[in-house]
């Protein structure tokens, strides 16, 4: 089960829209918006999809992270520790992005 399963149906809806705001941007550059008012509406939509990257993040980490904590780790401690890895991972994509 993934860590948004209990969200999916607003996750979905929030990619709707962030969908419908790229649409808008296209309509704009067809319509030969200014400038500035593109780049704005492209700002609006990068943070609505970072909203969404971090709601799944969060997900992620209270869902799928703490599961491979509570369930214990091989001898070594791979389990929980390639989930914590991947976590940092995807946290530092987030941010370089």
């Amino acid at each position: 089960m993934t860590g948004y399963a209990g969200n999916k149906d607003q996750l979905l809806a929030r990619l709707k829209r962030v969908e419908g705001q790229v649409r808008g941007i296209a309509r704009m550059v067809e319509d030969d918006t200014y400038c500035i008012d593109v780049l704005t509406q492209v700002s609006a939509a990068t943070k609505a999809l970072q909203a969404v990257a971090l709601g799944l993040l969060d997900d992620h980490l209270g869902h799928c992270v703490r599961e491979a904590v509570a369930a214990g780790a091989d001898d070594d401690g791979a389990s929980a520790d390639a989930k914590i890895a991947e976590a940092s991972a995807a946290i530092a994509r987030l941010v370089r992005s």
